[in-house]
């Protein structure tokens, strides 16, 4: 048979024993005393009250450890799939290095074909970060909340960001970069270039 602790609420333990508070305290008023089947079932309840929260606290700390775990694994899981793209990219790199360095194509085995391609646009290489001028960098900033309305009211005070911004680091705006060369201008440390890619078929 289940326990009330089973198949009661918290709450409805604690409505309960509310209830039964207020029917001793009326017995004794009028009686003198309280049934005693009343008294066996308020202490019923005070024991699965304590069960339950018994219980509660366990399911807790067992989903805690379930939280945990689950973010390890995560955390080991991302780690794993980091490496296995860093493994396909330098042997994807190694292919390509070989195919241009005797002039071919494509090489075929029994189930597949590497196959070097030229890509279809133009990207951005980046030959020397230190030199890419600021106005093609994305910048991550933090900065507190009341400097922030500050600014938002009061525009002329974004000078002040040198001295008050906490940087995050930075992004290189390849599309802006991109933009710029097309247009015919000049990007210190950056260039566009034509790539390849190996191409498994």
């Amino acid at each position: 048979m289940a326990s009330i602790a089973e198949t009661s609420s918290l709450f409805e333990i604690d409505v309960e024993l509310d209830g039964l508070i207020e029917e001793i305290e009326g017995q004794v008023e009028s009686e003198g005393q309280a049934a005693e089947e009343l008294v066996a079932r308020f202490q019923q309840f005070c024991e699965a009250h304590g069960e339950k929260v018994d219980r509660i606290g366990r399911f807790v700390r067992i989903m805690e450890a379930r939280e945990q775990y689950c973010r390890s694994e995560a955390a080991r899981l991302t780690d794993r799939a980091r490496a296995a793209a860093g493994k396909v990219e330098r042997t994807k790199n190694m292919v390509l290095y070989y195919l241009m360095s005797r002039d071919l194509k494509a090489i075929e085995g029994r189930e597949f074909t590497l196959r070097a391609q030229k890509n279809s646009q133009d990207s951005v290489r980046i030959s020397d970060e230190a030199a890419l001028p600021v106005a093609f960098r994305k910048i991550d900033l933090r900065i507190g909340g009341v400097l922030w309305e500050t600014v938002l009211a009061n525009r002329p005070l974004a000078a002040s960001f040198p001295c008050t911004r906490r940087s995050q680091g930075w992004l290189i705006g390849t599309d802006s970069i991109k933009a710029a060369i097309l247009h015919e201008e000049q990007v210190q440390g950056a260039e566009l270039r034509r790539g390849w890619h190996l191409r498994i078929k």
